[in-house]
């Protein structure tokens, strides 16, 4: 049996690790070809190896990375389908009147401004040869729905939310897709810097314990809600955020840290 994705050629940020890494696995196994777009080196390689993708050293904040990114994709396979948005960074839980400058900039660019350089370079490739195109954005229930401590990130994801609705209907007549997936925190390299104390079973049990389903996001829920997306299935899906949460309609109503830190709130 063909995969959902025979054919296809998909870009991956971040997808050296992480709900990157269980996105282009997945992709890999539907049939795609897949570039591992990963800043870090080890990481790439050990992914591309893995799956049998190929890996281009990048950094999603340079305009220069992304053409060369676009260009290497394009002659090694000759064509470009699916762009998944996913490396992302957020800063320590803490107060909003304790964040940084380079906590807000780290944000800024690394969550914003590589969906603005994916789209500035991609964009034009999709137009000028007449290409259906699909963008899929790694955004967060805290676009939707943001938990205190983090301001500036959950500002951050909102944006790529609110941009990747606009964009669908902007390029919607030129059948270029751009979709969200929206997940609840997970166990991931950054979940110590969402819940602002270390990654273990004990503190995450406050923030799970909001979840109706009863655990954390994976990156196979991720992944799976992507390769939907992705494929010719959703063909007419535009301009959505798809929740990947377990969560539906849940909401932070309490802080119970005297210090400011979230303990994930309760559910109503």
């Amino acid at each position: 049996m063909l995969g959902r994705l025979e054919g296809k050629v998909a870009i991956v940020t971040g997808a050296g690790s992480g709900f990157g890494f269980g996105i282009a696995k997945k992709f890999a196994g539907e049939g795609a070809k897949v570039i591992i777009a990963e800043l870090s080196q080890e990481c790439g390689e050990k992914a591309a190896t893995e799956i049998s993708g190929l890996f281009v050293r990048t950094d999603v904040t340079k305009r220069e990375s992304w053409q060369s990114l676009l260009d290497i994709t394009l002659k090694t396979y000759g064509k470009l389908d699916i762009i998944i948005n996913n490396a992302g960074a957020t800063y320590h839980n803490k107060p909003t009147a304790e964040v940084t400058d380079d906590d807000f900039e780290l944000c800024i660019k690394v969550n914003v401004k590589s969906v603005y350089l994916s789209s500035s370079v991609v964009v034009p490739y999709f137009v000028r040869t007449n290409r259906p195109g699909c963008f899929i954005q790694v955004s967060s229930t805290a676009a939707l729905r943001p938990r205190p401590g983090l301001t500036w990130y959950n500002a951050s994801k909102a944006a790529v939310s609110n941009a990747s609705k606009t964009m669908a209907v902007e390029y919607g007549a030129k059948q270029i897709r751009f979709n969200c997936v929206c997940p609840v925190v997970g166990s991931t390299g950054m979940t110590h810097l969402f819940l602002g104390k270390p990654d273990t079973e004990e503190n995450r049990a406050g923030f799970v314990s909001t979840v109706p389903l009863g655990r954390p996001s994976t990156p196979a829920d991720v992944a799976n809600a992507c390769a939907y997306l992705a494929s010719d299935e959703a063909a007419f899906i535009t301009g959505v955020n798809l929740e990947v949460n377990g969560t539906s309609y849940c909401t932070v109503i309490r802080l119970t840290d005297p210090g400011n830190q979230v303990d994930g709130g309760r559910c109503v």
